[in-house]
């Protein structure tokens, strides 16, 4: 059955990796019917607003999303979403979708892979960062020249909903271990509240176990003991680093894929920025989104081909062939999508 999906082609790199992955999921018999929505430069230069309330609304109606990395906002400070006469300001573009679609949870699944991961070829834990609240509400005051002031929020309600999250899916997907990363041993009543409420939740789900770390001691057990992870539940900003450093442990920002859930949208997309640096050299290395579009297609119950996807990518890795240099290899974006579209139809 064909799914409508929104595709946001991003800047930067990201209409490359767009085209590129569109294609790789198509090779691995995707049925999927792909609508462009204008969202960041692009939506800037024809409206003038990075995320105008048109292509919101867009997004909304059509549920699914792949949305490519995003540039804009960053030398403003932030974008404005106008609904009605009413604006709403978001620090940041990504931050932006995220609470415009609704969505109370970035899952950010990290594996290593043979001939590419090294000692961390056997990693394989799923991050899920907490994104309504935590300090990137981007709550702050400029109390005088030398001092700012930054609120951090942490509520029982979302900490619950991330963690309920966190255990249906180790359930869902055969995991058996839920791990709260936290700093309550310093923030008392925030991250306290956070891990009080994760304890409170996990405790209903007797067939998981349940670990708690400090963010720094995840860090370097991280490091030192990857193996120990299975399903990590973290507020906002922990979760933003913690999966940033997996990710580098296993090798690269480039092979990370996530997704953005909410009660009624789904938005997926590569952990890694737009890289302006590299955009039009044919260069870029496409499989973060590719990831990404594995996971869409689990989400709208097209598991074959998202099995596929993984697959191809995987034998490439693990061969070391048509690598992208920031992978080690010399092979173009194209080299590459031609070459995983072959490996997808012949697993």
């Amino acid at each position: 059955m064909t799914h409508r999906v929104a595709v946001i082609r991003g800047d930067g790199i990201g209409p490359e990796i767009t085209d590129a992955t569109i294609e790789i999921l198509t090779a691995a018999g995707a049925e999927i019917e792909w609508h462009d929505v204008p969202v960041g430069l692009d939506a800037e230069a024809l409206t003038g607003e990075a995320l105008p309330w048109s292509s919101v609304s867009r997004l909304l109606e059509l549920g699914v999303v792949l949305k490519a990395p995003l540039l804009a906002g960053r030398r403003t400070g932030g974008v404005s979403v106008c609904q009605d006469g009413v604006t709403r300001h978001h620090p940041s573009i990504n931050n932006a979708l995220r609470r415009e679609l609704g969505s109370f949870v970035n899952v950010r699944p990290v594996r290593g892979w043979q001939g590419i991961s090294g000692k961390y070829a056997d990693m394989d834990l799923v991050i899920m960062r907490e994104v309504t609240e935590d300090m990137y509400c981007g709550v702050e005051t400029q109390i005088d020249e030398d001092t700012a002031h930054a609120t951090k929020i942490i509520t029982g309600t979302a900490s619950r909903r991330v963690a309920k999250f966190s255990c249906d899916y180790a359930e869902r997907y055969g995991r058996r271990k839920v791990m709260a990363v936290h700093k309550a041993n310093v923030l008392h009543l925030t991250d306290g509240l956070f891990l009080e409420s994760v304890r409170q939740v996990v405790a209903g789900y007797p067939r998981l176990q349940f670990e708690e770390q400090a963010i720094d001691a995840a860090c370097f057990l991280a490091v030192k003991r990857p193996h120990i992870f299975d399903v990590v539940v973290c507020p906002n900003q922990y979760g933003d680093i913690f999966s940033d450093l997996a990710a580098a442990l296993v090798g690269s920002l480039g092979l990370a894929p996530g997704a953005n859930i909410g009660e009624h949208t789904a938005m997926f997309e590569a952990a890694h920025g737009a890289a302006p640096d590299i955009a039009g050299k044919g260069i870029a290395n496409p499989i973060g989104l590719a990831l990404s579009g594995a996971l869409l297609l689990d989400h709208i119950g097209q598991s074959e081909a998202a099995d596929r996807v993984r697959a191809g990518i995987g034998e490439l890795l693990e061969s070391s062939r048509a690598l992208t240099p920031d992978l080690g290899g010399t092979a173009t974006t194209r080299e590459f999508t031609e070459a995983v579209c072959t490996a997808t139809q012949c697993v």
